[in-house]
């Protein structure tokens, strides 16, 4: 090489490559890697669905389900007051006073609202105890139309609460006994009472529904004339009648 050479001269040039693209990731590159593709998930949905304590056990859903809401609330609302009262209140007072007028009165509460709105709502019975002229007395029912059935959400809850809370007020009575807490002995056994006459009010004004619907359709709703008709009637009847009991 010589001196008077120029120094670019001298350097030789690299091997030629694959010209360049504008866009990074171009070529090979982009064929070897898959899209990735971000798709939206039902998860919340299906966990919901799966859990057992979704939004359908709700206790929001089970008054959206009813027919009465505000009956079958009330229903529950004064028999958990009465007896919630009668637990606590020793807790708050010592007055054995004002916490037996405060159990009575929702007690009494609890009997009417029973007996005259939530029954007559929420199930279509009704029963009450009448006095003739002679000076007898003897129970009285009414049920609704059999053509207009109960919701069965309220049906399920009136029957749940009637026979649910005679049986606390009974275990209460029991602990009351075995703690010698005779004060309270008269207020438990005034809840029996009014809880257990519901008991027996509603469960034979029931059955006297069911009788009465069972009566009518063996009467009138075979369409067989005559004496066959009659003794068709008086056999189904007799059948039903033996079911229900």
């Amino acid at each position: 090489m010589s001196l008077q050479q120029p120094l670019y001269q001298t350097i030789e040039p690299d091997e030629p490559s694959a010209p360049l693209s504008g866009s990074i990731g171009s070529g090979n590159t982009q064929a070897a890697r898959n899209p990735i593709v971000l798709t939206p998930t039902n998860s919340a949905n299906a966990a919901s669905q799966a859990s057992p304590s979704g939004l359908e056990s709700g206790i929001g859903a089970v008054f959206k389900q009813s027919s009465h809401p505000l009956a079958l609330f009330c229903l529950y609302l004064f028999r958990i007051a009465a007896i919630s009262v009668y637990i606590l209140c020793g807790l708050f007072t010592d007055n054995y006073v004002l916490s037996t007028v405060l159990v009575v009165v929702l007690l009494a509460m609890d009997f009417w609202n029973c007996r005259n709105v939530a029954g007559r709502t929420l199930v279509g019975l009704r029963y009450w105890n009448q006095v003739d002229e002679d000076g007898e007395s003897y129970w009285v029912f009414e049920s609704r139309d059999p053509s207009r059935p109960a919701n069965p959400v309220d049906s399920r809850l009136f029957w749940i609460a009637l026979y649910t809370f005679p049986v606390l007020w009974g275990l209460l009575f029991i602990v009351s006994i075995f703690r010698f807490n005779l004060s309270f002995l008269p207020i438990v056994g005034l809840a029996i009472v009014f809880n257990v006459t519901n008991v027996i009010g509603f469960t034979y004004a029931d059955r006297d529904a069911k009788q009465r619907w069972a009566s009518s359709v063996a009467g009138g709703g075979w369409g067989v004339a005559g004496v066959g008709g009659q003794i068709l009637g008086s056999m189904v009847s007799s059948g039903i009648g033996r079911l229900i009991r």
